[in-house]
């Protein structure tokens, strides 16, 4: 596990950092470091006072779960599941509270997760998790499924309908500290190429609205590129070689989104070019070419850890189900700054590029039971 040597700076007014200074009721309940990590927060996200302050679910305890996943073809999403289903699943159905898990996949099409979520409902699942989605397809749904009693949390993204609940990173501060550190990693200008996540996701667009707020602030710092890598190494090799190919031009730094710098890494070593700085976000495989060749990146970012996204938001149903009351729509984590030599601390020296894995910091430093208390009513530690 790697020690926390850094995180978000966590000092700008909260007045200055909210993109609709009506989203501030209800922030101003949060302790002042967690309300920070709210700068520069997507305008589209909900911020504002939960509706499960004081709700409390059809019955009680165990409890069954729905997870409407809407795609399973990446190892980030792979990792994520692990976490549920061989980890916390056992830890809560010990604890009595959890009866079982139900999962459906919609392979990112909206209309296929709605009716999946309807029917979990009418299954009698009594909450659900979702990840990554279409912001706004999904409230109808959403809004179903309150009127029948059970609520919605979206980890690792968000839903703007106002009976949803979320839980993630703060990602368009994300995409604005790892694209502003890999512009300043190569002296503040440059041309640079950015590989998104999936078009239209929230989280990915979150990023890509962060990276673009950086990219504007150098005005030496080109943005000569972007190509959409799925959070898919293998999709995201593809487009970033047909890029390189199609555009003999420099390429000073390349502006990526997690779960896909291994492939990346694997298209500018294939193309022949050197290896410019690519943005590091958790992957092993690239993790492992940083610690054969040190200087290469002087940092990397966690604001995605699959495992422990998933925890965050598995999390944060049970303390809502438990009556804990969730002070806000978006609980929101600050960014997490590793330098390079803790991030690759934990990798053996035969490690692999072609490693699936990820480095991740834990649930004790992602979201303990100390940060956690901060966004809720009555908070204990859920399996207490």
């Amino acid at each position: 596990m790697l020690k926390r040597l850094a995180v978000a700076a966590l000092s700008l007014p909260l007045a200055l950092s909210l993109n609709n200074a009506a989203n501030a009721e209800g922030l101003d309940e949060l302790p002042p470091e967690l309300a920070a990590a709210y700068e520069g927060v997507d305008e589209g996200q909900p911020v504002g006072p939960s509706k499960y302050r004081d709700w409390t679910p059809r019955s009680g305890p165990p409890w069954k779960i729905g997870y409407a996943s809407s795609y399973a073809g990446n190892t980030w999403r792979a990792e994520g599941m692990t976490r549920l289903m061989d980890v916390m699943l056992p830890q809560y159905k010990e604890a009595g509270l959890v009866s079982e898990v139900k999962v459906t996949q919609s392979d990112l099409n909206d209309a296929r997760q709605i009716q999946q979520i309807r029917q979990l409902v009418d299954e009698g699942v009594d909450a659900i998790i979702i990840c990554c989605s279409n912001p706004v397809a999904l409230n109808k749904a959403v809004k179903y499924a309150y009127d029948k009693g059970v609520v919605v949390f979206s980890y690792s993204g968000y839903l703007t309908s106002d009976f949803a609940l979320n839980a993630s990173s703060n990602y368009t501060d994300g995409g604005y500290q790892i694209a502003k550190a890999l512009i300043e990693e190569v002296g503040g200008k440059g041309n640079f190429l950015l590989v998104s996540g999936i078009p239209g996701a929230a989280s990915s667009e979150s990023f890509d609205t962060g990276a673009r707020r950086a990219l504007e602030e150098f005005p030496d710092a080109k943005l000569v590129g972007q190509v959409a890598g799925n959070w898919t190494d293998q999709v995201a090799q593809t487009e970033v070689q047909k890029f390189l190919a199609t555009n003999p031009a420099k390429i000073d730094g390349i502006i990526a989104q997690g779960s896909q710098e291994t492939g990346i890494l694997k298209a500018v070593l294939q193309s022949g070019r050197d290896v410019m700085p690519i943005s590091l976000a958790g992957s092993a495989g690239a993790a492992c070419y940083l610690k054969k060749n040190p200087g290469w990146i002087s940092h990397a970012f966690q604001i995605w850890p699959p495992g422990d996204e998933m925890e965050l938001g598995f999390n944060s149903v049970i303390r809502t189900l438990q009556n804990q009351g969730p002070k806000v729509q978006s609980i929101l984590r600050p960014v997490y700054r590793v330098e390079a030599a803790d991030y690759v601390a934990s990798l053996p020296e035969d490690c692999s590029i072609d490693s699936t894995a990820y480095i991740q910091p834990g649930i004790d430093i992602w979201f303990d039971n100390e940060r956690a208390a901060g966004y809720f009513l009555r908070p204990k530690d859920p399996l207490e």
